[in-house]
């Protein structure tokens, strides 16, 4: 069976991809901060047949996200997929940024996708296959008024998929970001920008990068304007 870890996995997107890779047969490892939520999404993944174990972890802090990535080998093993969703974003002028403000988001947005990928890709490469997925977003191609920071994290995320990317020719293992515009979930709430997509058809992107996609799209930027 297929094995997949999915961040952020008790609402919006990463439910949505925990569905749909549920609904393809692939066993899930979910985490996110939200035990209440990760329990009902791996309730109803189960309904699809698969195995599906809820993992809580705060992703910012570095010693949980470790021990996780622990927990996951050791009680399922070493996934197949790893689709790094997770995300934080909120508003703030850079005239008043905060070291702590600039921290929550670097952590929660590019390093845990970076200690992630790096806890889970070495056996990927033994295996000579795998795929890391990173739902970065189209504030990593732009500049946008008070998102300083989300928008720094987004683009150093895509950085990060692009030289692991090179890490990774002729491997056998895939990695590639997805840039989603403003998609219609709690995040993007209050924050002025109206919904362009749903958290399914960004999810239905995720799905195909991760199962059905060629490996040719190694290093791979998928960007989603919406309708």
């Amino acid at each position: 069976m297929t094995l997949a870890v999915v961040t952020g996995a008790s609402r919006g997107i990463g439910r949505a991809t925990a569905l749909g890779l549920a609904a393809r047969g692939v066993d899930l490892a979910l985490v996110a901060r939200d035990g209440a939520g990760l329990a009902d999404a791996a309730a109803a993944a189960t309904a699809s047949g698969v195995l599906a174990r809820s993992f809580p972890c705060d992703l910012f802090d570095t010693e949980a996200l470790r021990a996780t990535a622990m927990a996951v080998r050791a009680e399922l093993g070493n996934p197949d997929l790893l689709i790094n969703n997770a995300g934080i974003a909120t508003s703030c002028p850079v005239t008043e940024l905060t070291p702590e403000h600039v921290d929550l988001h670097l952590a929660v947005n590019l390093r845990a996708p970076m200690l992630l990928s790096a806890a889970f890709v070495g056996a990927m490469r033994r295996r000579g296959h795998g795929r890391i997925l990173h739902v970065a977003s189209i504030a990593a191609t732009v500049g946008t008024p008070l998102r300083a920071a989300y928008n720094a994290s987004k683009w150093g995320l895509v950085g990060f998929m692009r030289s692991l990317a090179a890490e990774l020719a002729d491997s056998g293992v895939v990695t590639l970001a997805v840039l989603p515009g403003s998609v219609d979930t709690d995040m993007l709430r209050g924050s002025g920008f109206a919904p362009r997509m749903t958290a399914e058809a960004v999810a239905r992107t995720l799905v195909h990068y991760a199962l059905d996609a060629p490996a040719a799209h190694n290093g791979a930027v998928i960007e989603m304007f919406g309708v």
